[in-house]
């Protein structure tokens, strides 16, 4: 498949299939991409879940009128966010260790044993600064964009959006009439990517189990993420031009 470019001022973003040596780095970029996910789910994401934030204030309450202590009612704050970051962190861990023993650990397997897959990264100032994957299924006629990682240094440079394209240009070739992706991201810049390459969202799943998930009480008690589902209808062969990022 041929190399994309995209330039952006005085950058110049090249998305090719990956090579056997890229791994080491496209690993690093899909592991502190997932890194970032744990503060994300376990803080940002706290507010987008009312029905967790009368639970814990549920909890304060009952624990008030059990034990009439203030100083343990004012560390119970600090438990409620140390338990959600520990479980957010174990849940990505979980969700990085299924990954790793499939696709993300044998790349060359996965994604060149067949034609309808591909993995692809985004080299900026020759380096290697992002990833994407696509893997499609014929039977339902979509392509799911995948393992998207762009270095975080590296965004707002065309990165995200030239990765995107390449995916969406892989659909239209394979004669796929849709594709899709699901995110669990609670930051608006990963939305705003989606939507500027055209992508809708058609669902969301709240109280979503990611792979890799043990779902025990504790976790349950501290760990709740929703699962944005995206799509974008590709039949008419036509990409939109997009935004930055």
């Amino acid at each position: 498949m041929k190399e994309k470019t995209e330039r952006n001022g005085p950058h110049t973003v090249v998305v090719r299939e990956f090579e056997a040596a890229d791994q080491p780095e496209i690993q690093r970029i899909f592991y502190e991409g997932l890194m970032e996910m744990v503060a994300d789910t376990a803080f940002r994401g706290l507010r987008h879940h009312p029905e967790s934030l009368l639970l814990y204030s549920a909890m304060t309450v009952a624990c008030f009128a059990i034990t009439m202590c203030w100083w343990l009612i004012g560390l119970l704050p600090v438990i409620v966010l140390c338990g959600r970051y520990f479980y957010s962190r174990r849940v990505i861990h979980g969700y990085l260790e299924q990954a790793m023993s499939r696709d993300m650990g044998d790349m060359d397997r996965f994604y060149k044993k067949f034609s309808d897959s591909c993995l692809w990264v985004a080299v900026l100032d020759d380096r290697v600064v992002g990833v994407v994957a696509a893997l499609g299924r014929r039977r339902s006629g979509v392509v799911e964009l995948r393992r998207m990682s762009v270095e975080r240094s590296c965004r707002r440079c065309g990165v995200g959006v030239a990765l995107g394209q390449k995916v969406l240009e892989f659909a239209v070739t394979r004669g796929y009439g849709f594709v899709v992706l699901g995110t669990t991201a609670y930051t608006p810049a990963a939305h705003k990517l989606y939507h500027s390459l055209g992508f809708r969202c058609v669902g969301v799943t709240d109280g979503y189990v990611p792979p890799g998930a043990r779902r025990s009480f504790m976790e349950k008690l501290f760990f709740r993420v929703r699962h944005h589902h995206y799509s974008l209808n590709v039949q008419n062969g036509k990409i939109a031009s997009c935004g930055q990022h």
